[in-house]
């Protein structure tokens, strides 16, 4: 992502619109910062970065509505005329409705001699329209002429510039309301939205820039964030060194638990991405009819078969971790050997079909990480697919709640929630070439092998996801389109090695 000159980086804490909205407050009534000039700030730098993002711009359409997010409009509208560039002004709604700070920056461009067009369709041939619709304060479907305007503006060929956030995205959930502008980019004012990262705000925001406004810090202060952004940079400081007398039995036996008849391909990748993610020792447990060729070509790894608690038993005990799920089925054997998992009182990840033997047989407890993607959470609460994508930090919430543990909601910005006073966590890496099969048993092996290897639940959680999303971005430097599950495996080495292999 691409960041203005006054960010070194995007900020890792995410708000509501609510706190961002009472930020604002808090700047204009107890820092005596006019509220006009918060808006010119506003204007100004998304100029700024309109100009370096497009640099060869002639012509723009400004599509304003009729709140302060359309005030913002007229200020980059009038800095671009004022720049030489042709701009015309569209506004949806009634003038009239126009007010304070909003209704000033209205009249100063009118002043300028320029119109102010009502809305039918994108006028001219511009070379980027700028989205001033709709701010964060959308709480109800979009409709009727505002969605034909939203649809009209996402088939124009010419790219569309979003300020603070997308027309019609919801910046709590990340939900389209009705519909939403699809961006080429965003930018973010004061604080973060969390629903930009999550959901369907990824697609909607494009490439996301961020400016303070220049906001004292204190301001920050007074609000505790809603979600934390975490990424591998972020994270990756948690890693614990090795020492050079260490042996195997340092970093721990894994026992991945699954691969029921047919089904031999899932625990083998969760196994060897829990072996390239430093667990000393790992065994599969799986379906007699997978033993003689499960290990082929990875013979580091050990395969046991097994058929109910007394064959598991022997195994759990060797074990400081388990993953229970991958490839399991939902045979009478997979419902044996997934009771008698469960009872062992060993720290697990539960995936895959480990989750939907866990919605047959609900129960809630600690020590656990359950990596639900939003069908299996769906299953898990009783709800549908669309409801948990809906909202899904309440989905996360209630996830938690019902089952304890450490519940990783896996998606377009995983979110991680651990049920602590820590709020959730949001991993803003990935990328579409990871929805293929096998990447969540991936996720669920490295997750393990973190556990295994003394990490906290949270830590692993935290630590797993964005590892496994690190080397997803890295595999797709040769394409998204195409990549396997397999592809993520030789770039867990490397970053799990950043000195001695140059990552």
């Amino acid at each position: 992502m691409r960041v203005l000159p006054m960010t070194d980086e995007l900020p890792y804490a995410l708000y509501t619109a609510a706190q961002v909205r009472e930020f604002d407050r808090i700047a204009i009534e107890e820092f005596a910062i006019p509220g006009k000039e918060l808006m010119e700030r506003a204007g100004s730098r998304a100029f700024q970065w309109m100009q370096e993002r497009w640099s060869e711009l002639n012509e723009i359409v400004v599509v304003c509505g009729v709140g302060n997010n359309g005030g913002d409009g007229f200020v980059v509208a009038r800095m671009a005329k004022q720049a030489g560039l042709r701009v015309r002004v569209c506004m949806m709604g009634n003038p009239v409705k126009l007010k304070g700070d909003a209704r000033m920056n209205a009249d100063a461009w009118l002043e300028m001699g320029q119109e102010i067009e009502s809305y039918n369709s994108v006028p001219g041939k511009p070379d980027l329209i700028v989205d001033a619709l709709l701010g964060t304060g959308l709480e109800r479907e979009v409709t009727d002429a505002w969605a034909t305007a939203i649809d009209d503006l996402n088939r124009h060929q010419a790219p569309v510039y979003s300020l603070d956030i997308p027309s019609g995205l919801n910046s709590d959930t990340g939900r389209i309301m009705g519909t939403a502008i699809e961006a080429s980019a965003t930018i973010s004012f004061i604080g973060l939205k969390q629903g930009m990262f999550t959901g369907q705000g990824p697609d909607c925001c494009g490439e996301i820039v961020f400016d303070a406004l220049d906001l004292p810090a204190r301001i920050y202060s007074r609000q505790l964030l809603s979600t934390r952004r975490i990424d591998w940079r972020k994270v990756s400081h948690q890693l614990l060194p090795r020492q050079r007398t260490a042996h195997k039995g340092d970093f721990g036996h894994l026992l991945v638990i699954g691969g029921g008849p047919g089904y031999p391909g899932a625990i083998r990748l969760a196994a060897e991405a829990a072996a390239r993610t430093g667990a000393g020792l790992v065994t599969m447990a799986t379906h007699r009819d997978h033993v003689a060729t499960l290990n082929i070509g990875r013979p580091e790894l050990m395969c046991r078969g097994v058929d109910d608690m007394e064959d598991l038993a022997p195994l759990i005990q060797q074990a400081n971790a388990i993953v229970l799920g991958p490839g399991l089925g939902r045979s009478e054997w997979a419902e044996r050997i997934y009771l008698a998992a469960t009872g062992s009182g060993l720290p697990m990840v539960v995936d895959a079909d480990g989750l939907n033997w866990l919605a047959k047989h609900p129960m809630r407890r600690d020590s656990r990480i359950l990596t639900p993607h939003p069908g299996e959470a769906a299953r898990l609460l009783g709800i549908t697919t669309a409801e948990v994508q809906a909202d899904r930090f309440s989905a996360l919430d209630a996830l938690q709640r019902r089952y304890g543990g450490d519940v990783v909601l896996k998606g377009a910005g995983t979110l991680i929630g651990t049920g602590t006073d820590h709020p959730p966590a949001l991993c803003s890496e990935g990328n579409p070439g990871m929805a293929t099969g096998g990447t969540g048993d991936l996720l669920a092996g490295i997750a393990g092998a973190l556990i295994a290897q003394d990490y906290t639940e949270r830590e692993a959680a935290e630590l797993g996801v964005c590892l496994h999303a690190a080397a997803g971005d890295r595999a797709a430097r040769a394409g998204e389109v195409g990549m396997l599950a397999g592809d993520l495996l030789p770039e867990l080495r490397s970053l799990l090695n950043p000195e001695r292999l140059g990552a």
